[in-house]
């Protein structure tokens, strides 16, 4: 018997990949907990310590922003789970025309967000909107989607669900698919439904898919940006401005320390959420 020779290569074969990762990376996030701590422009910078901290936690819309985030990132996370899992299930069941339905489905994640946008913003126009039209010929008068303070949040929100639903719904029939058909045909011998599959089978088998959508809309969630500032710019008043949204404003006031102080508090505000989440989901997907 020959002993197999373990080949084994040279470290600088990483150096390459190294070399981006921290010039595109590592180097950026350095620099903004630096910059964080300065009031600079494009020229020259002054250093001030935590003070843009201290101030960007006295905006009186920075509470509002918080709150707006995590509201906006629980209701859109929470409904691409439910809803991607239930198409996920629907989609592949037997059903006719099941690859059509799916690209259907899938189609608005490929659209621009800035294009969903500002599409429905149009049509969620309270006077002349698609919406409220076809409400007002039933006879029933429609809601100012987006300038009533207490829907406006919770409308993008729903444009959110609709466009970002494709991608979970993508992951769960991958998860779905993977699992074993005779689970299925030992329930249906024992006199088993689809009800009883699904709860019994189809759900616990495809947590690690649920894992990975709740932790991927939750992060696209706390993140949100695009979406909000097409549709309504963070308005009416403060009622929709998430905390991209806040550091947009400040960046465009030309207040860049203030806004780069933002940015850092916003990626602590995802790890500390994102992290022990993530930890929890995989320890939780272990012990099944």
């Amino acid at each position: 018997m020959t002993k197999t020779k373990m080949r084994t290569y040279s470290y600088f074969f990483l150096l390459p990949a190294g070399i981006i990762y921290f010039v595109f990376y590592l180097l950026p996030t350095i620099l903004s907990f630096f910059f964080s701590m300065t009031r600079w422009t494009l020229t020259k910078w002054t250093y001030i310590g935590f003070e843009n901290y201290a101030t960007f936690f006295s905006e009186t819309s920075l509470s509002i922003g918080f709150r707006n985030t995590l509201v906006y990132a629980v209701v859109t996370c929470g409904l691409k789970v439910v809803l991607g899992l239930l198409l996920g299930a629907f989609l592949t069941s037997r059903i006719l025309f099941k690859n059509y339905l799916r690209s259907v489905i899938f189609f608005p994640t490929l659209l621009s967000t800035i294009a969903v946008g500002i599409a429905f913003s149009t049509m969620m126009h309270p006077s002349h909107g698609m919406f409220n039209t076809v409400l007002a010929s039933l006879g029933i008068t429609g809601p100012d989607w987006l300038g009533n303070t207490k829907i406006a949040l919770l409308s993008v929100a729903m444009v959110d669900v609709w466009k970002g639903v494709g991608v979970a719904t993508v992951i769960y029939i991958a998860g779905i698919s993977a699992i074993p058909q005779e689970y299925y045909e030992a329930l249906k011998i024992d006199g088993g439904n689809n009800y009883s599959a699904f709860w019994n089978i189809t759900l616990p088998l495809s947590r690690p898919a649920m894992n990975s959508v709740i932790i991927l809309a939750l992060i696209g969630g706390l993140r949100s940006f695009d979406l909000i500032w097409a549709m309504t710019k963070g308005g009416p008043g403060f009622t929709t401005d998430l905390i991209a949204s806040i550091i947009y404003k400040q960046y465009q006031a030309g207040f860049y320390g203030l806004a780069t102080a933002g940015n850092v508090i916003l990626f602590i505000a995802v790890s500390v959420l994102a992290f022990p989440l993530y930890k929890f989901l995989t320890k939780s997907e272990v012990n099944l």
